[in-house]
């Protein structure tokens, strides 16, 4: 299988500090790649290391098969689009297109199509005479991508590109980015730390801490069968419960309850005797009429409940331990009320409590 762009062993420090610690990646032609993580985790860095913006302290980075680590950032075959638009605010539209070309001194002829054919991938046609301060934040956004689709490069770098925007815009923009990778499938490597973001847009996610990829997976994956504590409490909003106990007899014991684990599909087989911790998901905490053919029951006492439309969240206790529960939006609970539920083992998540690693 041919890579757009492998990484190989990568370090990077800032004096004393390690950023970016052996660090591989490799990265599939017309990918699109979601680096995903809070604020400090090294994605943006390891971003402006494949865009040469950054040295790399150890390690090597190849695009397209060629080794790039000291290549300029010109040089490189990427095109890159910032959280910060970036535009120059006295130029039109086709101004801001067609800079960087007259800049490599192409031919006028070729200026003029590069700029007309981003511009009717992106729907900003109407646009091209305008400067940048009688646009709006998302159609900025448009032109901003648009400078980098004009270089008809091989990879496509983006900064959190969404973020300075209102939600409906970011949701829309979410789209179109997904129908442009789709029109052109070029390889795109998109950073970012919202999980929504992460789940619509990319092929594969890489998830990180640290300045280390705690999983990297599809969507599916990631979702269903996270690797790590870390990585199941990251993706998923609200975020999934977790329950401490201790694995005994192929069951799960916490305080007085005990859960049968059949039908769970163990990673190295069923451990006896240890600290674990278990995961449920909130939507996959079965309420309603099919408690009753649920494979495990019990019953929560509701202490709040948010509506929020499409959906109902629920708090409650189990025993002494809080459970989020999403139902149904059109769901009637009250404050106080004994709610019955079920839960699949299938469907639930067992990690050792002292690793962390999924079991």
């Amino acid at each position: 299988m041919s890579y757009s762009v492998e990484i190989k062993n990568l370090d990077l420090s800032f004096g004393a500090v390690k950023v970016l610690r052996n660090l591989n990646l490799n990265i599939h032609e017309g990918e699109f790649l979601v680096l995903l993580g809070s604020s400090g985790c090294g994605k943006s860095t390891l971003l402006n290391c494949i865009a040469g913006l950054l040295e790399v302290t150890d390690g090597q980075i190849h695009i397209k098969g060629k080794n790039v680590t000291w290549a300029e950032p010109s040089e490189r075959g990427i095109g890159m689009v910032f959280q910060s638009y970036a535009l120059y605010p006295q130029m039109s539209v086709k101004g801001n297109l067609s800079f960087g070309l007259k800049n490599a001194k192409f031919p006028k002829a070729e200026i003029e199509e590069r700029v007309a054919r981003a511009a009717g991938i992106l729907q900003i046609e109407p646009l091209l005479d305008r400067k940048p301060a009688a646009l709006s934040g998302g159609q900025r956004q448009r032109v901003a991508i648009g400078r980098a689709l004009v270089r008809d490069v091989d990879v496509f770098l983006f900064d959190e590109p969404l973020s300075n925007l209102d939600a409906k815009l970011r949701a829309d923009l979410r789209v179109e980015l997904k129908r442009l990778h789709q029109q052109l499938e070029n390889t795109m490597i998109y950073v970012t730390h919202d999980q929504v973001e992460a789940m619509t847009l990319a092929d594969r996610i890489a998830i990180m801490k640290g300045g280390l990829i705690m999983q990297l997976g599809s969507p599916d994956e990631i979702y269903n069968r996270p690797q790590n504590i870390y990585v199941a409490d990251f993706i998923g909003s609200p975020s999934m419960n977790f329950l401490e106990g201790t694995l005994k007899n192929g069951s799960f014991a916490v305080d007085d309850m005990v859960m049968s684990l059949n039908g769970y599909e163990w990673v190295d087989g069923p451990a006896a005797d240890t600290e674990a911790v278990i995961g449920i998901r909130p939507e996959h905490i079965i309420t309603g009429e099919l408690v009753a053919s649920a494979p495990r029951q019990y019953e929560v006492t509701v202490d709040l409940v948010e509506p929020m439309g499409s959906d109902t969240l629920v708090y409650g206790k189990l025993g002494k331990h809080s459970l989020r529960i999403r139902m149904d939006g059109q769901a009637s609970v009250q404050v106080g009320e004994r709610l019955p539920i079920g839960v699949d083992p299938s469907r639930a998540s067992l990690f050792d409590k002292n690793s962390e690693a999924r079991l």
